[in-house]
């Protein structure tokens, strides 16, 4: 069949292609296959093809359910592994169970970490030689594992642990401080040592420039008081030490004793969070009665003040308030906010029920253990009665 006026014009302007072989194509076809991309539709967007992801390994999940994981949380926390086609499920469950490990207690572990299940026996026995440097047992470690089983798997360069640990240990931190940071804050482990270095090198500097004599007891004080502070940058910590000292206008010798006393402890909180707490203190204390200096006066003796959010320290000091209890009296006593608006609320109703006087007795009550606190109550009401 002749080709029409038309398309013999559009084919002539077409560069020659000699491997196309045209199979009797509607002129619309040869044109959408020959006509450079420009020239097609603008509207129609090319996609690329996603890579194929891999199916999950059915041998390695017939193996997860049998010993009793849960795999649709394995499946939530890292996905990746189950599709992954060597793994060392049984090798894993049999090292443990030789620690003394439950089946339950491994099947927990898995399924709450299941990385856990790529570590080779070579690297799991390399480990727990490392870990028994610092607990006493086996079962500790178990049951660290069973609490917390990231703290054990995170990381897989065990050089780098024994590294830190030997480090942390020639800073003076003993055994019940490498056993708090490996239970409280395992990434300190997983940093390299490089990191670990610049953060305690930032903290003795600080030391040095405050006029400090022992900086390297310093940098040990600060990181045994705040167990968060090696997986913290040294920028954050360095913002909220200036952001302490400016808004408090403290001389040197000030804010060295703030920051090797419990100041230490507020050290590695959000620089934001740190500022609104602060500034919601300057609005809600004068608004009770107190003075600038009596903000300041509060900080320094009770840092954690600025652990507790707004809302929540606003109630607590509504409710003390409103219970008869003065702010020079929570001046004085600030540790009574440590406990909840509604144990303070319970409290407070139980020493109007046995007509206890707060304001000639002081609140020391209030911050006593429940124990204390029941066998004062008892006590109370049975004099009372007689």
């Amino acid at each position: 069949m002749a080709a029409a006026p038309g398309l013999r014009t559009l084919l002539s302007l077409l560069p020659s292609v000699p491997w196309l072989r045209v199979f009797g194509p509607t002129p619309v076809h040869l044109a959408s296959a020959c006509l450079p991309r420009r020239l097609c539709s603008a509207g129609t967007k090319r996609s690329e093809p996603k890579p194929p992801v891999n199916p999950e390994n059915e041998s390695l999940l017939e193996n997860l359910n049998l010993m009793g994981v849960d795999v649709m949380m394995a499946r939530q926390r890292q996905p990746g592994v189950l599709r992954k086609i060597f793994t060392n499920e049984q090798g894993l469950a049999h090292f443990l169970q030789g620690k003394g490990a439950s089946r339950k207690v491994i099947a927990g572990i898995i399924s709450r970490y299941p990385r856990a299940i790529t570590r080779s026996i070579d690297h799991l026995e390399q480990r727990w030689r490392l870990w028994r440097n610092i607990f006493k047992t086996d079962e500790e470690i178990v049951s660290i594992l069973d609490r917390s089983p990231e703290s054990f798997f995170r990381s897989s360069d065990n050089g780098n642990l024994e590294k830190n640990i030997d480090f942390l240990v020639s800073l003076g931190l003993n055994e019940k401080d490498l056993y708090r940071l490996l239970t409280t804050a395992p990434r300190t482990f997983s940093n390299s040592l490089e990191l670990n270095k610049q953060m305690v090198e930032f903290l003795e500097d600080i030391c040095a420039e405050l006029g400090g004599q022992n900086p390297e007891q310093f940098a040990k004080t600060i990181i045994s008081r705040n167990l968060y502070i090696l997986i913290r940058s040294t920028k954050r910590v360095k913002t909220n030490i200036d952001n302490l000292r400016a808004s408090l206008k403290l001389s040197d010798e000030e804010l060295l004793a703030l920051l090797q006393g419990h100041g230490a402890e507020i050290l590695d909180l959000s620089s934001e969070y740190l500022k609104n707490n602060f500034n919601n203190l300057q609005q809600k204390m004068p608004s009770l009665g107190s003075r600038k200096a009596d903000i300041k006066k509060l900080i320094v003796s009770y840092p954690m003040i600025l652990y507790i959010g707004p809302d929540t320290l606003n109630s607590k000091l509504d409710c003390l308030i409103k219970g008869g209890i003065t702010m020079k009296q929570i001046l004085k006593k600030p540790k009574v906010l440590d406990y909840s608006t509604q144990n303070i609320t319970e409290r407070l109703a139980e020493l109007q029920r046995v007509g206890y006087d707060l304001k000639k007795n002081g609140i020391n009550i209030l911050d006593s253990s429940r124990k204390r606190f029941v066998a004062k109550i008892e006590k109370l009401a049975a004099s009372s009665s007689q």
